[in-house]
Formats: structure tokens, sequence, C-alpha cells
């Protein structure tokens, strides 16, 4: 789907200004809406009378179905158009956010996360696909550096919004608010994004090619320890986040809402970590660094059993930052250990990250219910001692990255332009059902569909 060549043939485009700010609006958006229940937590169990892991499911579903929608919606972006898919994606999801502030009861507020989650998908399953197609080689990083700033900017923004609207409004009325805003940013978003130049509707979302490129890397065992990093680091950071609020405001601390939506300020180090994690990579080695990002956040969560609070605010920032190293260093390992379709084995790390957040997410509210906060840092404490085991299984697989890089560089060289084309687009399932595959092995679905397609 995305061929180099025709992405620069236009030589400068001028309107790269205004695809820098749709996207980043699009991450904006899509990732403020996702994250903007998490201070409100404690808000719900006191509105519904819900246990903490009750509660915790106004999140945990909506990342659920997100996980399930970026597997497919590159699939379905391939024949209905990209930038009208994520249009809709944006539109639909300010508007179901708006619908789960005027809930009359608990279910319908989850009715509404759920599609949430489910209509989201729509814009991180896209959007580098997008980008990876009108972006000229060139300058193709700098956009997608912004866009991923607007996903990281929009998840702490969704938290500390929500924490200090809520001291002022009701949850209703800041949830309320941050729709309207993620509305006018869709709309903000159709504006300035340029209709696709290069993109070509194909009719059909040949299945069965992509569920052999999915079932090719889960038979990878290079890339199943990176999968279990996934769930396992994201479980860690979303019990911490989920929770920690039940803590703070509740004696000794009784934080207000305000108070407590500053704590997720602590993401900013997180945001600065994930840059100097590639740095380390390259001095390190993968399995190490990995390693020092689960110590990091196993200290962490020790801190966080403190009673002072600047201890637990450390304890918070030191989980985050620990968070940050595994989750780039395990993602960007996904993405160059792959060997073709990179965008598959990237969606199946996504899905896998999201069921950490989904599922271990919730588990750890059961825990609060037994044992409160020891309970909860326990549980990630023990997640990320599964890190720091993946990490020492990795370190005789780390040694012998270079040799393996070496062979899939040979291997590759013949396809070098269309696989750098298409290595960016990480979080798309399939960001063309046409994706190549290593030289001279191309699957066979893809085989047979390439037979009677002109090369692009």
């Amino acid at each position: 789907m995305v061929n180099p060549d025709i992405a620069t043939a236009d030589g400068e485009r001028h309107d790269i200004p205004r695809i820098s700010l749709a996207l980043f609006l699009a991450g904006f958006s899509t990732f403020s809406l996702i994250y903007c229940v998490q201070p409100l937590l404690p808000e719900f169990s006191v509105e519904f009378g819900l246990t903490p892991a009750s509660s915790s499911l106004a999140l945990s579903l909506t990342t659920a179905l997100l996980a399930l929608s970026i597997v497919c919606a590159g699939m379905v972006s391939e024949a209905v158009g990209r930038r009208g898919l994520m249009f809709v994606s944006m539109g639909s999801a300010a508007l179901l956010n708006l619908l789960a502030s005027f809930a009359p009861n608990w279910q319908t507020l989850l009715v509404a996360r759920a599609l949430e989650g489910l209509v989201l998908g729509g814009v991180p399953a896209v959007a580098m696909a997008y980008l990876a197609e009108e972006v000229p080689q060139r300058r193709l990083g700098k956009v997608m550096g912004l866009y991923v700033g607007g996903t990281a900017f929009g998840g702490m923004m969704g938290r500390v919004a929500m924490g200090a609207l809520t001291e002022f409004l009701s949850w209703r009325a800041a949830m309320g608010t941050l729709s309207v805003v993620a509305a006018l940013s869709a709309l903000a978003f159709i504006w300035l994004l340029p209709p696709s130049r290069h993109f070509q509707r194909q009719p059909g979302l040949n299945l069965p090619y992509h569920l052999a490129a999915w079932k090719k890397h889960l038979q990878d065992a290079r890339l199943r320890p990176f999968f279990l990093v996934g769930v396992l680091c994201m479980g860690t950071f979303i019990a911490v986040y989920n929770y920690i609020g039940y803590r703070l405001v509740a004696a000794p601390y009784r934080l207000g809402q305000t108070a407590l939506g500053l704590i997720f300020l602590a993401y900013v180090f997180g945001i600065f970590t994930s840059s100097a994690a590639g740095a380390l990579v390259d001095r390190l080695g993968r399995a190490r660094v990995i390693g020092c990002g689960a110590l990091v956040s196993f200290f962490g969560l020790a801190l966080t059993l403190a009673d002072g609070l600047p201890l637990v605010i450390a304890g918070i920032s030191l989980v985050t930052v620990g968070f940050f190293m595994v989750h780039s260093v395990a993602s960007g390992a996904v993405g160059r250990l792959a060997q073709g379709h990179k965008g598959h084995a990237s969606a199946i790390y996504l899905l896998c990250y999201y069921a950490g957040s989904s599922v271990l997410g919730s588990a750890a509210g059961a825990l609060w219910r037994f044992g409160h906060w020891p309970a909860v840092a326990a549980f990630g404490g023990l997640m990320a001692l599964g890190v720091l085991g993946v990490a020492l299984a990795l370190r005789a697989q780390d040694s012998a990255a270079p040799a393996a890089l070496q062979d899939a560089g040979g291997s590759a060289r013949g396809s070098a332009a269309v696989q750098a084309s298409r290595s960016p687009v990480v979080v798309a399932s399939s960001v063309s059902s046409r994706s190549a595959a290593p030289a001279g092995r191309a699957l066979p679905s893809a085989r047979h569909a390439a037979s009677g397609r002109s090369r692009r």
C-alpha cells in the first residue's frame, strides 16, 4: 500500500504542517478520551456504589474493545479509505463519551465506554498508515513524532484535566466538557487533513492473508517474549494508575480531585524516558534495558507503600519511568525483529498490551478488595518481576541479535525500499493486504493475490 516512489514523486508538499497538526489532534483526542475516566474511578465508586474492581471496568472495557478493533480497523481502511474512517472514529467516540456522561446507570455507562473503545481503534490503526503513504520519507519521522507526541499529551491531559475539572464541576460535566473538546478536534481534523493522494481503495478484506501473517508471528519464538512483556508491563502500569487514587483520596492524604489529577503529571517523566531508552539499547542491549526498567518499576512500587506523600509520588514517577523504558524497547523490538508483515506483528503486540490493561487492571481491583493498596502493589511487583524474568531469558537472544539482524538485512535487501516504507506503520494490523513478505517467501494467499495486481 505504501510506495516510497509515489510518496516522494510530488517533491516537497506544502501541506505538511496541516497534516502534522491534524494528526496531533487525532492523537490528542483519541487518548484523552480513552484515559479520561482513570482519575474518576473513585467518583464512580461513590456515585454507583461500586467496588474498585467494578469501577475499573469503565477503562478496562474500553481498552479491551480498542485492542480488538485495532486488529480489524487496518483491514477495513483498505476498503473504505483512511481519512474518512479516522474522522468517523473521532466523531463517534466524542459522541459516545458525551452519552456516557449522561448515563442514568452504571450499565449504560459501560456500554457507551465499550462502544467508544470499539470505534476509537480506527485512529491508531490507520493514522500511521496515512502518514507513511502521504508524507515524503525524509519528513516522515518528524511528522510521525508529532502524532506520537499528541497521543502522549492526550493521555496525560485527559487524566489531569478530568482531575482539575471535577474539583469544580461534577464528573458528568467534566466528561461532557472533554467530549465537546474532542468533537471540535474532530472537526478541525477533517478540515486540516488533506484528502489522500496515494491511497488505492481495495474491495474485500483478504482475511486468509491476514490470518496467515498473524499465525506466522505468533509462531516466532523471538517475538513471543516481547508479546508477554507487553501484557505484564501494561498490567503493572494500569494497576498503579487505576487504584492509587483510592489510596490518596482516603486518610491520611485526603487529596482533592485537582491534586489527584496533578499526580498524573508523572507521565511527563515517562515521555522523556521513551526517547532515552532507544539510546540505552544501543549501548546495553534490549534485555538489559528491559530488565532495568522492570527493576525501576519494582522499586517504585515499593516506595508507594511508604506513608509520606512525597515518597508515594516518587514511587509513582519511578513506576512510570520503568514502564516507558520497557514498553518503548519491547514495541521497537517487535517491529525490528519481525520478518516481514511488521504491521501485523505490531498489532499482536498492541493486542497483548491492551489485554494487559483490561484483564490485569481489573484483577488488581479484585485484590484491592482483600488487601487494599499493599495487595495491589504486591501484584504489580510480581508482574514487574515477571518482566525481569523475561529480560533474563532474553540475554542469550539479545547477544545473538546483531547476527540475526545482519542475516535478515541480507535476505530482505531486494525489497528494502518497500519494507522501509511500511515499517513506520507500527500500529496498523494491516497497512496493506499486499504487504511485502520476505524475499522469495510470499504467503500463498498473498502470492495468489499479487498475480492479478499491478505494481505501484
